[in-house]
């Protein structure tokens, strides 16, 4: 057997491997990949009585007498209907409706994932225009919007055109315009990189389907003059005077050319946009264009020609394809999520040009910013930056719905189509924040807070100490934080080595940010001093005291302790236990405090603190009690009401061993805080079931089920946070430190760039707390 015949056989055996995956993908457990579920409890005979007859009668009488409540009691405003007639499915052609389907619930679970909309996938059994725009028509009172999907031009262009006329909720092709708006994106960065003007590239696309009629146009919105664009199909270049397999779509782009095949078009072209089929862009053609030749090689699943193919012919290209395994995917999915978003938000009654645009110019924007290491992570830890291999964000980029959505909500809004106006854009960001997952919102509210605060005190912030100066998940974070206005940070190091780090990293808010080295700093011997005040009497001599105030962790925990600075973070780069020991050895805990670690479980409407997770291994009934107390506190941070429970193995028995030290530690709180709400021993399911505690447990003082959660040892602690972590849909944040003195946070050597913003907004928020309690006490 030869290598090419080995290397079909391989490709076959692969594509059959893959196939049969999907197949078990979808049909394993329950058919298909989506459900509808209750957005609303539907679990008492009153939730049945509110959700269907006799209740359900008030909101349709409100509608009936204002129909513009339709939006207010019901799932109409994220509501998208994603139809098709299956005539042009993926690259599979005419398969029907039926077998379009699997496509159609894709689509759906897209929306889902990346803008939170809701979706009802309709297959439509018609090849007829009149047929299918009137069977989508009379759907407007359900939904907020239309997504076509998968229909073949040239009747997709007709029926877009006469449903936006008929139909007051947006109406958009997105084999047409997504393709466009995210290749014109990239586009217009391919040009900035190598120095063209779009007024003066020549172009041609192979193609002349709906993604190629739309990408064309887009590009002639962005600056492409219209006579600058050769146009190709199947038969060869689409020129004037031309009749074979033409209409009226092909004419708009027919060119005045003696150019008649592909490769006579592309002679000199800056760019080929490939709309078509696999190999139809050949080495040779692309030796005869100009100087950095721009490919967009967009057919599926196999491009005009590969990446590797493309460079190997010319080093020089820039090269796009549809394809994940490449760089630079040209994927849907950064624009009709974030688009429609932005569409349902303001109501609009269609998706225009001037939103379209907004869209290609905020993706555009958005790929020239660093990128996080959260996106980074999500594809295997590969750093992108802005050049000829990342021209465009990434489709697990979480900003991508940030930027787009209130573009085309404000292109909304300014040109005319939007029927309701967003007046605060700060709380739309949070909306879209809070679409991201729970995390997005807790951590939110905890920034509220801390710009609250700040407020309150004449706009000042907290001194946030930073030892690893030279990190750079920690350098990366503090751009956030500035950003935000979280925090004033302080930067250990030598100050030429961080400056540097920062320049190489391209942090330019970070530029005035103040870097110490502990030895040159001016009160350093006075530190030296006070360490040794504090640690004489364990073992620490002058000599030693002087050694550790050199290393940044214990200079960081100084400047905090003797007030220099509001509040420490470390352990980006170091082990637990020695980032907590200078903590400790040298702020310390405050009167009666417990050094101990805090967790949050984030579910989707409310969070709850697990707490000892990183530091007592058995800690005593005391000291379970002050750690409850502890993390009341940073509860009540939140104006939240602390409901506390004392885990056992056993629910209200208390006679001996854990039990009894878990009721003792209950009791111990209520004599040292009588108001607060505490109650234990009990089993977790109790802890956190208000119906079992009401069923079960009537007397138990614990009601409304539990937000703090106190276990009796760091192992049932530990093993509890790391399995929800891992096997629960909920979120989990932290570990942070609590009972110290002074703000202090130990990050995990794990954590990535938004652990350690969390974190620091947790010290700064904790900062400012006990800054507060020390003014109130003189």
């Amino acid at each position: 057997m030869d290598t090419k015949t080995e290397a079909k056989t391989e490709t076959k055996t692969s594509s059959t491997n893959f196939d049969q995956e999907a197949l078990l993908y979808h049909s394993q457990g329950k058919p298909g990949k989506i459900e509808v579920i209750s957005s609303k409890p539907c679990v008492t005979e009153k939730d049945l009585s509110l959700a269907y007859s006799p209740g359900v009668a008030a909101p349709c009488k409100a509608i009936a007498k204002d129909p513009s409540k339709v939006y207010d009691y019901t799932a109409k405003g994220n509501l998208v209907a994603v139809i098709s007639n299956g005539t042009a499915v993926l690259g599979l052609g005419n398969i029907g409706p039926a077998a379009g389907k699997p496509v159609m619930e894709g689509k759906g679970i897209l929306f889902k994932q990346f803008a939170g909309i809701d979706v009802f996938d309709i297959e439509v059994a018609t090849n007829d225009v009149d047929t299918f725009c009137n069977a989508v028509r009379v759907l407007e009172p359900t939904f907020g919007g239309i997504n076509l999907e998968d229909i073949k031009a040239p009747e997709c262009f007709e029926i877009e055109e006469r449903l936006k006329k008929e139909m007051n909720i947006p109406v958009f092709h997105d084999d047409q315009h997504g393709t466009a708006i995210v290749s014109g994106a990239a586009l217009l960065n391919a040009c900035a990189i190598t120095h063209r003007k779009m007024e003066n590239i020549r172009i041609v696309v192979n193609g002349a389907g709906a993604s190629a009629n739309s990408c064309a146009k887009i590009f002639i919105a962005l600056g492409a003059r219209r006579e600058n664009i050769i146009m190709c199909d199947s038969q060869g270049v689409i020129y004037k005077g031309r009749t074979a397999g033409m209409n009226k779509y092909k004419e708009y782009f027919a060119s005045e050319t003696e150019a008649r095949t592909l490769t006579e078009a592309l002679k000199g072209a800056d760019v080929f946009v490939g709309l078509s089929v696999a190999g139809a862009l050949t080495p040779e053609m692309l030796k005869e264009m100009a100087q950095d030749p721009i490919i967009f090689a967009m057919a599926n699943p196999e491009p005009e020609i590969t990446p590797d193919k493309a460079r190997a012919a010319r080093p020089d290209a820039i090269v796009a394809t549809g394809r994940s395994d490449y760089p630079n995917q040209v994927n849907n999915v950064l624009g009709f999520p974030s688009i429609f978003r932005g569409a349902l938000d303001t109501r609009s009654t269609q998706i225009n040009e001037a939103m379209k645009l907004a869209a290609v110019h905020a993706l555009a924007n958005l790929a020239r910013e660093d990128v996080p290491d959260k996106v980074s992570a999500t594809y295997g830890g590969k750093s992108f930056k802005f050049g000829r291999e990342y021209l465009i964000p990434k489709p697990f980029d979480t900003r991508v719905l940030m930027r787009v959505a209130p573009a085309v909500a404000k292109a909304a809004m300014d040109s005319g189509v939007a029927t309701r106006k967003i007046e605060d854009w700060d709380q739309y960001s949070e909306t879209l924040e809070a679409l991201q997952g729970p995390s997005k919102v807790f951590i939110r509210s905890a920034i509220n807070r801390v710009h609250q605060n700040s407020a309150a005190n004449g706009g000042e912030l907290p001194k946030i100490v930073f030892p690893e100066g030279t990190s750079t998940k920690v350098l990366k974070a503090l751009a956030t934080l500035v950003e935000e206005k979280i925090c004033e940070p302080i930067l250990l190091g030598y100050p030429e080595r961080v400056k540097e780090k920062i320049a190489a990293l391209d942090i330019p808010s970070l530029k005035d940010v103040p870097i110490i080295h502990p030895a040159s700093y001016p009160k350093y011997y006075a530190y030296v001093e006070r360490l040794y005040a504090l640690r004489q009497r364990k073992g620490i001599n002058l000599r030693e005291a002087e050694r550790l105030m050199s290393e940044p962790n214990y200079f960081a925990a100084m400047m905090v302790h003797m007030g220099d600075a509001d509040g420490m973070v470390n352990g980006a780069s170091i082990h637990y236990a020695d980032a907590v020991r200078p903590i400790l050895q040298t702020i310390g805990v405050y009167q009666n405090g417990v050094p101990a670690g805090l967790n949050f479980i984030l579910l989707e409407d409310k969070f709850l603190v697990l707490a000892d997770t990183t530091v007592n291994f058995n800690p005593t009934a005391e000291q379970c009690a002050q750690i409850a107390l502890q993390a009341a506190k940073i509860v009540e941070y939140f104006g939240i009401e602390p409901r506390i429970a004392m885990l056992s193995y056993s629910n209200f028995t208390g006679t001996d061993g854990t039990p009894r030290k878990m009721k003792k530690a209950a009791e111990i709180v209520r004599q040292l805080r009588p108001g607060l709400m505490v109650d234990g021993d009990m089993q977790a399911d109790t802890a956190v079931n208000e119906e079992i505690m009401e069923r079960l447990f009537p007397f138990s003082t614990l009601k409304g089920g539990a937000n703090i959660l106190v276990f009796p040892n760091l192992e049932s602690a530990n093993i509890t946070y790391k399995l929800i972590q891992q096997i629960g849909k909920v979120e989990v944040i932290g570990p942070f430190l609590t009972g110290v003195r002074r703000s202090a946070n130990v990050l995990q050597r794990t954590t990535t760039v938004d652990g350690i913003v969390n974190s620091v907004v947790f010290a700064a928020l904790e900062a400012q707390f006990i800054k507060d309690v020390l003014k109130s006490r003189g």
